[in-house]
């Protein structure tokens, strides 16, 4: 049954609350909506252009008359607006801008549902309504979920390149839906909770992997409509499946039809160029002390959540924001009011971002991508904290790879890059990363960063992963990865299923479905991620063996684990590791095991401990440690 149709207009509330930037459904009335005005049905255009001298619609529907259809400003905002009748879903359309130095702007629609393939650049009128949501469960119980005490392993995945059709075309895209029936099967088997989605707002170039948008409020035509990424996100949450998007505020491209000098002059961006202009990246940086600006942004989050039930966000560069002076020489910046380097606008942002969209749905995940020291990036809204409710922890994942490309022989002298990032766990809530920044630029794929033979590349993956998995700290891995991709990733191809045929990126695979099942399975892993309460070392200081101890406890004392994580090509026979208390310990996993593509050292099902004092501990057991191997205990 079609939907019926209502006149929208935008009234003085509307514009007052868009100039306070707390307009928080401002996206219902700006852009394209088809509607009806005295009985006849059309649609309903509305852009922000405070500068603008005229603003004219140009489409398929009058042949991209410039003088055919001419807006109305509405207000002293800068708002304007028309009803068209008889323009339909499908139509394609811009804004045609005359700025005050009288030139010609051909805009698309910022506030646009649906855009052309690229390189075509037109908006197209569409229509949300309609689509049978049936993920009322997931919706309901998500918002009284306490995510801290719950697994998170979050699959990052690049539609475009995840796998392509063999059919010969030139992108070989799979569409939502496709990807969505695929990517079911494949979380899954895997286990994992979340998928986080690179490259969904619209963006001009694949090359920019979706970090330079021009279409906040469209999902990219690459894969298909809007209502086909509504299928792929109810498909996930049907599985129970969360969907997290890349959102990128930090800065945006400059195609023309874009943000950039949109009516004229810099609305989007700061006009100042120290402070509009990131010169390493060449976009442009939002005016964060803008109240539209500011609304723009937040909407568009509340957009993702309200109109395709979105479950998180993680946001891109979030250091570039936060530092006036980041990637810029002496003279390319400015100093805020007080002489320092700190963005004050962007910290309110921040504030008034997770605010509105943490306070109005407590489920809802904001995640920062920051990469440096900044104190209190994550906390409770209200607090003096950002607001965030994880941050990728940078530091971890660096300290870890540079540790794992080490040839064995120099790892003693860098043993404790792998026990540094227990030292500062509690001051944030931490989310583990290894993602697609690092297998690209020619940073070698996870399995290429290992040393030795492409045998003891896959053993030292499979360790490292367990190190991961078994560390305080929610867990990112990027697509291919859990199965040993060995190219790095590229945008243009899709992944090498075919190294499944392969023993060992079979085995890693295999592993990884065990190391995620076990993730999933014992609360111990995750109850206490952000405490000392949840991890204990029993031996973090064994440098001339580089093997590392430590246990993962949950609050009823009940199903605790032992890793015990051997980093060096020797077998280690009757190594002696503390342990807690005198109780059984049960093999769980060990990844040398043959089934994982190891050599089959064999590791005894149960040891028992002794009361043989070792390393402060009143306890501990005697085990035969596989060379480049993890083996994990319950007690």
């Amino acid at each position: 049954m079609a939907t019926k149709r209502e006149k929208i207009f935008v009234s003085e509330d509307d514009q007052y609350l868009f100039g306070q930037g707390t307009h928080y459904d401002i996206y219902k009335k700006l852009g394209a909506h088809l509607s009806c005005e005295d009985g006849v049905e059309g649609t309903f255009f509305g852009v922000w252009a405070p500068n603008a001298v005229t603003v004219h619609v140009v489409g398929s529907f009058n042949d991209w008359k410039e003088d055919a259809h001419e807006m109305k400003k509405v207000g002293p905002i800068g708002i304007w607006t028309l009803f068209i009748p008889g323009v339909e879903e499908g139509t394609m359309y811009k804004f045609l801008i005359t700025a005050q130095d009288g030139r010609k702007l051909y805009k698309a629609d910022p506030f646009a549902n649906y855009a052309q393939m690229r390189p075509d650049t037109a908006s197209i009128v569409t229509d949300l309504s309609g689509f049978a949501w049936k993920d009322k469960r997931w919706m309901n119980q998500r918002d009284t979920k306490d995510f801290d005490k719950k697994p998170m392993a979050i699959y990052e995945c690049h539609v475009g390149s995840f796998m392509k059709h063999p059919d010969g075309t030139e992108d070989g895209f799979y569409n939502y839906r496709e990807f969505a029936d695929r990517m079911v099967e494949y979380l899954k088997e895997m286990n994992y909770t979340h998928i986080e989605l690179m490259g969904i707002a619209e963006h001009p170039f694949d090359g920019s992997w979706g970090y330079q948008v021009t279409g906040y409020y469209a999902p990219t035509s690459r894969y298909g409509t809007p209502k086909d990424f509504m299928y792929l996100v109810n498909e996930m949450h049907k599985i129970g499946v969360g969907v997290i998007l890349d959102w990128v505020p930090a800065h945006f491209a400059t195609d023309a039809h874009g943000l950039g000098e949109f009516d004229g002059s810099c609305i989007f961006e700061h006009p100042d160029p120290r402070l509009g202009e990131h010169p390493d990246w060449g976009t442009k940086i939002f005016n964060y002390s803008k109240s539209e600006v500011k609304n723009f942004l937040i909407s568009n989050v509340l957009y993702w959540i309200r109109e395709f039930h979105i479950d998180g966000i993680r946001v891109d560069a979030v250091a570039s924001m936060l530092y006036l002076d980041y990637g810029k020489k002496e003279g390319q910046w400015v100093a805020n009011k007080y002489g320092g380097h700190e963005n004050l606008d962007a910290i309110d942002f921040f504030r008034h971002l997770n605010s509105v969209v943490r306070g109005t749905y407590p489920g809802f995940l904001t995640v920062a991508e920051e990469s440096t020291a900044w104190p209190n990036v994550t906390g409770d809204i209200g607090t003096d904290s950002l607001g965030f409710t994880y941050k990728w922890n940078m530091g971890w994942m660096h300290d870890f790879c540079e540790y794992m490309k080490l040839d064995p022989l120099y790892r003693k002298g860098n043993h404790y890059a792998m026990t540094f990032a227990m030292s500062y766990n509690e001051s944030e809530r931490y989310i583990l990363p290894l993602s697609h920044d690092e297998v690209v630029h020619l940073k070698c794929s996870m399995v290429n960063k290992m040393p030795g033979y492409p045998v003891d590349k896959y053993s030292n993956l499979k360790t490292g992963y367990t190190y991961m998995f078994g560390h305080c700290g929610k867990k990112l891995l990027f697509m291919g990865q859990d199965f040993g991709q060995e190219r790095e990733w590229s945008e243009a191809r899709e992944l090498d299923w075919f190294l499944l045929e392969n023993a060992n990126n079979k085995g890693v695979h295999e592993y990884m479905k065990e190391l995620l099942k076990m993730y999933n399975k014992y609360s111990a892993l995750y109850e206490f991620d952000h405490s000392w309460e949840g991890f204990e070392w029993m031996n973090a200081d064994d440098t001339d063996n580089s093997i590392y101890s430590f246990v993962r406890k949950n609050s009823t004392g009940k199903n605790n684990l032992l890793f015990v994580l051997n980093m060096t090509p020797m077998k280690r026979e009757n190594y002696r590791v503390p342990v807690p208390e005198k109780k059984k310990f049960t093999l769980l996993l060990n990844s040398d095991d043959e089934r994982f593509g190891g050599f089959g050292n064999k590791v005894p099902e149960t040891i028992m401990a002794e009361q043989v004092p070792y390393h402060y501990k009143n306890y501990s057991i005697s085990v035969d440690l596989p060379p480049y191997a993890a083996c994990v205990f319950v007690f």
